[in-house]
Parts: C-alpha cells; structure tokens; sequence
C-alpha cells in the first residue's frame, strides 16, 4: 500500500531534525518541528521502537493510539547506534541534519562520544537539544523524568484537588508536554539565532524547570506571602465567582474577571439584589466573603439548565461553558472550522483521525502531512539517500541486527 504524502511545507521546511527520542516529552517537540514543515527522522530500535509502540489498549489494527498521537510528520529510522557500524551511520545523518534532539538520562551519549562538546568542532551549525527529567546540571540531574513524578516534585499536585481530599495529577501528562513545548521553543529559538551568527547552540530543557515555570501567579502568591498555596478544588484562589457549578442537568463554568462583570452577571442570573451588597462588591470582597457567596449562587443555578445558563450569559457578554466530554469537545462544529481534528491515512490502520495544529500562521502553515510510521517504514530510503548506503550494505546490516 503507498500513502500520497503532500509535500512539507511551513516556516520550518527545509530544516532536518534528527529525533533520538522517545515515550512523550521529546517525540512531542519533535512532532511540533514536524508540523511546521520539518524534515524529522525518528531513530528507532531495531525489533522494539518507542517504548510506547506498545502502549495500550487502546490499539489501532496492532498500532498503539498513544504511539499514533505523538508522532505524525515523522520518518522512522531502525537503528542500533550502540554497534560501530550504526554509529557510523548515525554520524552520516548527523553530517546532514540542522538539529538534533535526544532525551536520554544525562551522561547517556557523552559514553557514546555523541555529546554535543563532542559534535560541536565538526558540526558547528548543529542545534542539540536535550530534555531531561531535572536538566543537565545540580546535584539531581541523574534523576529519572517520568511525567507524575514531575507533577508531584514540582509543585503542581499540591494544589490540584479539593481542598478537603487528596493531591490529585492533571488528566494528561502536562509535564511532559509542557517540557516538549519548552524544547521546540528553544530550538527555534537557536534556529533564529543561527541565522544570524552562523553558529548552532546546545539547549538543555528540564522537566521539573518546565513545571515550575508553569506555576506563574501560583508561585508569584508564595513569593508574596512565604506560605505555600493550597488545593482549592475547581475555584480560582483570587477571581470569585470563577469555577464549576451544578446546573440542573450538569456542570458548567462561570468566568467573572472583573467588577463590571459582575454586575452583569448578577443581572442575568436573576440576582440583582446582590449587586449592591457591600459583601460582594468588589472582587476582594467576594474573595473574603466567598463561604457566604458560594451557597447563594450555587443554589440559583441549579434551577436552570446547563443550556439556559449559557444562553443567558452568551447573551448578556457573561463568560461561561460547559464541561464537556471529548465526544462533545470533537463534535464542536468550532475545532471542525479550525481545522483541529485531522485525517490522515496511516499505513496498516487505515483512516486516521489525529489533531490538528493549533498555530495558525498566515503565510507559511503548519499541516498534518504524514501519519505516523510504522516502524522501520523509512529505513532503506533514509539510510539509501542520506547516509549513502547500497542495497548490499542494507542488508547485512539487517542481518546483523544494525537495522
């Protein structure tokens, strides 16, 4: 079976990626790179691939839907580089690649002479990027990333959850996606600079650094106060009213910013008399007096339904939503405009839907282009074209067990 491919196109077209990755944070930046029109060969161990080409269920005709969701935009590469022949032919891809990513455990590929000091002399317009579970330096850099340890070192779990129960993790692995936003970030950053200095660079990206960041006003009240922020359920701790109520037939979410919003919002829920108590005021009011607001406002809206909220508040400029499955957040005739839900044809699974790409760039597009390889898919091709290598060498490599 051939798959028609598109040609790539987007701010990155032209730029060669070379993706040591695997698991999420790293095939996650890569698959960004990808989308915005970058040339990404995933290196892949021969038999095994990515650890999560056997994760699941779910499994799509044998291919993990975890495997299928990170790595779309990508040529899969079958490679023991460990062996001296693979080294080799890693070093002929490098020759010819702009950038390489690689989320091994620090010290990993300074064994294998692959170290960026290593690279740097022959290579000096190669951009490297490592991601790791702590950085690359500091007294925990050996310590392995995994995407839950993440959440509860750095802070995040401790103030997710109610405030009456357990630390509870986000429903994705934010750690590990924020980190692969970080990298992609920071390598096109170095893109930039490179253009300007004729020099790549080397960006070590860190996990517990990239959930820290993400604590913004969080840790900004700590370094305001010296106490640590606790859970507070699904309420913002300085905006009331913002958070969940219970409608009469489910959940929603009401978003009063400001003082003028809430007067709005008072009006089309029908609780006019509210506008002019002193307790509720202002925003530091409402804060302060939250106890005493909450059973008011939660009581009136369980006497509508979700939709008639909506509607009222749609009307009167008042921000609010549903609490939506992902069957409800896929069928928004909105992601269907905005091209998020992406069909591509996928060598052995068929059909497949994916995500689309959320950056729409005017003039120079990110696209879905390829599903996600199966693996191995690209390896007589890559190794052929780029490293240079004949049918014959192929297939002792293959019978060797390089390939």
């Amino acid at each position: 079976m051939t798959v028609e491919v598109a040609p790539p196109s987007g701010p990155l077209a032209g730029l060669t990626v070379l993706d040591l990755t695997r698991v999420l944070s790293g095939p996650y930046c890569t698959m960004l790179l990808g989308d915005m029109g970058a040339r990404v060969i995933k290196i892949e161990r021969p038999g095994r691939g990515d650890d999560t080409r056997a994760w699941g269920p779910p499994f799509v005709e044998g291919e993990s839907a975890y495997f299928l969701s990170i790595n779309r935009n990508k040529e899969s590469v079958t490679l023991d580089f460990k062996q001296p022949e693979g080294r080799a032919v890693l070093d002929a891809l490098i020759a010819r690649a702009d950038v390489l990513v690689e989320n091994f455990r620090p010290g990993t590929l300074a064994k294998l002479g692959l170290a960026y000091d290593d690279l740097r002399e022959r290579h000096p317009r190669l951009v490297y990027c490592s991601i790791s579970g702590f950085g690359q330096t500091g007294p925990r850099r050996n310590g392995p990333g995994y995407d839950a340890i993440m959440q509860a070192e750095g802070g995040l779990m401790s103030i997710t959850g109610a405030a009456d129960g357990p630390p509870y993790r986000l429903g994705v692995a934010i750690s590990d996606i924020v980190t692969g936003l970080f990298a992609a970030q920071g390598i096109t950053l170095a893109l930039f600079a490179r253009e300007r200095t004729g020099l790549g660079q080397y960006i070590d990206v860190g996990m517990l650094d990239s959930v820290a960041a993400l604590l913004s006003y969080q840790a900004a009240t700590y370094f305001a106060t010296g106490r640590a922020p606790g859970r507070v359920g699904n309420r913002h701790p300085t905006i009331v009213p913002y958070e969940t109520f219970e409608a009469a037939d489910g959940a929603l979410v009401v978003a009063v910013g400001n003082d003028s919003l809430w007067r709005t919002f008072c009006t089309a829920a029908g609780l006019d008399a509210l506008i002019d108590d002193p307790q509720f005021a202002r925003n530091r009011d409402r804060v302060v007096n939250y106890e005493t607001l909450r059973p008011i406002l939660a009581k009136r809206l369980r006497e509508r339904s979700r939709q008639e909220w909506l509607d009222a508040f749609g009307a009167a400029g008042v921000p609010a939503g549903s609490v939506r499955d992902l069957h409800e957040v896929f069928t928004d005739p909105q992601l269907a405009e905005r091209s998020m839900v992406a069909a591509v044809e996928h060598l052995t699974a068929g059909p497949l839907r994916l995500l689309g790409v959320p950056i729409k760039l005017s003039e120079t597009p990110g696209s879905v282009r390829e599903a996600p390889p199966v693996l191995g898919q690209h390896t007589d091709r890559v190794l052929t074209e780029d490293a240079g290598l004949d049918a014959a060498a192929l297939a002792r490599l293959r019978h060797e067990g390089v390939i």
